[in-house]
């Protein structure tokens, strides 16, 4: 199977081919961009093109210098018989009066700008190209591909294949979560633009709104309320007084306990059995239902805030 272009220039006479020979590798550097235009000729292990630059000159274009995102199988799948294109020289070798050349050099590398286009978070919409076990890829343009695993097809249930929720030739909506630009590979997830109840509980609410919720964490100056299913909201509390702390009597005379009250006191209060202090009855505990308000909403980072209501 063929696997390279050799890009043939037919000289008029040996004398004039030896002189432009000569003069193209004395002006000619790496990297140096020109045009080309040939017909294919092929044979076993080449491609050969007849064209015209300098009469002499030939230049090669190996397969895997056609395309930076496609797998080229021949070159003939890529370049057609008279087609004019641009290359790029990558390499002469002068003993050989060989010159190496690349194709996808000139067309320029799509992933030199794929970190900034598609950056985390960014939005894209395509095709699907292929389907696999462990995922779908997507036409993000520019021959880049990008990989949706399967575990981020859906959220809705777990999927043994793409194929149950996907078709090749659908076109579908997926947000960039990582480019590896050393790899080149880009990881897309597609319910991450599901809908979740906490959407929902935004869209429906603001700021203002009374809501029944139920604790499920509560730390020195922080709860989580769940205020509705699956959706958990941040309580800030005021501050509690450290456990074991009693508030002192104020100095002097006056603020010492009468003995003979004090014993009054007690002798009616084990009469009576001891009643609930404040600080007992207002103590938030984890499954309690209280009452809050809605003090903050924030859709893009799914946050909610409320404060208790007493």
């Amino acid at each position: 199977m063929p696997r390279s272009l050799m890009l043939a220039f037919t000289s008029p006479t040996s004398a004039e081919t030896e002189e432009a020979y000569n003069h193209w590798y004395d002006t000619k550097h790496l990297h140096d961009v020109v045009n080309i235009k040939g017909v294919v000729a092929a044979t076993r292990y080449r491609l050969v093109h007849g064209v015209e630059l300098l009469p002499g000159v030939d230049g090669l274009i190996h397969v895997s210098e056609l395309s930076w995102t496609k797998k080229i199988r021949k070159p003939s799948d890529l370049l057609k018989a008279g087609e004019q294109v641009e290359v790029v020289v990558l390499g002469v070798n002068a003993v050989d009066k060989r010159i190496s050349l690349g194709l996808k050099q000139a067309l320029g590398d799509p992933w030199e700008e794929a970190e900034k286009k598609f950056a985390a978070g960014t939005v894209v919409e395509g095709p699907v190209t292929s389907l696999t076990n462990f995922g779908a890829f997507v036409d993000m343009g520019n021959g880049i591909e990008g990989m949706v695993h399967i575990a981020d097809i859906t959220s809705e249930k777990r999927l043994n294949h793409p194929r149950e929720m996907l078709t090749v030739g659908q076109t579908v909506k997926a947000t960039v979560l990582d480019v590896d630009r050393e790899k080149r590979r880009i990881r897309l997830g597609m319910k991450q633009l599901e809908p979740t109840s906490a959407d929902e509980f935004i869209a429906e609410h603001k700021p203002g709104d009374s809501v029944t919720g139920r604790l499920v964490d509560v730390s020195a100056n922080r709860a989580k309320v769940e205020v509705a299913e699956g959706v958990v909201a941040e309580c800030r509390l005021a501050g509690k007084a450290k456990s074991g702390e009693r508030p002192q009597p104020a100095g002097g005379e006056a603020g010492k306990a009468d003995l003979s009250s004090l014993t009054a006191m007690l002798s009616a209060r084990w009469k009576q059995g001891a009643a609930p202090s404040a600080a007992e009855s207002t103590e938030l505990k984890p499954g309690q239902v209280r009452s809050f308000r809605i003090v903050n909403l924030d859709a893009a980072k799914k946050k909610i805030e409320v404060e208790l209501v007493k």
